[in-house]
């Protein structure tokens, strides 16, 4: 397991597919604002569901996220679309309703830079959010994240189109400690 100050990335157990199927994927607006593709309903236990962990895949690492004390079930984190040649990668991550507003989430982009820089030795690691998610602006720009553009109308949601905020960190410019 990778450790923050406040929070835990291990590998996804099957135990955990369940809670994060609805939570997470089963609420239309919070998946259709998380991703990249259209919601579809998934039937539980479905082989083809999008939250099962393909060991072979190396440029997709997911992770689950628990809580440092006791353990509990508060999310997803991910390094995807891993470059190897130019040494870059884009993180991401979801927490529980009930997780969120507690700091997990600053906490677990820290993680995921120790992971990229440190462990797989990565170059730059970037984020694409939406532009009125607050709360994971703020969690990227408190880990050392510089906006570096706006992708206008880049994403379609729920029957709009909206902008994304583009982040990126290079690794001489992280500080492990500037979590916040």
């Amino acid at each position: 397991m990778l450790r923050g100050s406040k929070v835990g990335l291990r590998a996804r157990h099957e135990t955990d597919i369940p809670i994060l199927q609805a939570e997470l994927y089963d609420d239309v607006v919070t998946h259709s604002r998380a991703q990249g593709r259209p919601w579809r309903p998934i039937t539980p236990g479905s082989k083809d569901s999008p939250l099962l962990v393909d060991d072979k895949e190396q440029g997709h690492v997911p992770f689950s996220v628990v809580e440092l004390d006791g353990g509990t079930l508060v999310g997803t984190a991910v390094l995807w679309g891993i470059d190897n040649h130019n040494r870059s990668a884009h993180i991401g991550l979801g927490l529980l309703p009930s997780a969120r507003g507690k700091g997990y989430g600053t906490d677990v982009v820290a993680v995921l830079c120790h992971y990229g820089f440190v462990v797989r030795g990565l170059q730059r690691l970037q984020i694409e959010t939406l532009s009125d998610n607050a709360a994971m602006l703020r969690s990227a720009e408190r880990n050392g994240f510089v906006r570096e553009g706006v992708l206008r109308s880049s994403a379609w949601v729920m029957g709009e189109f909206l902008d994304e905020v583009l982040l990126g960190l290079l690794v001489q410019d992280w500080k492990p400690d500037s979590k916040g």
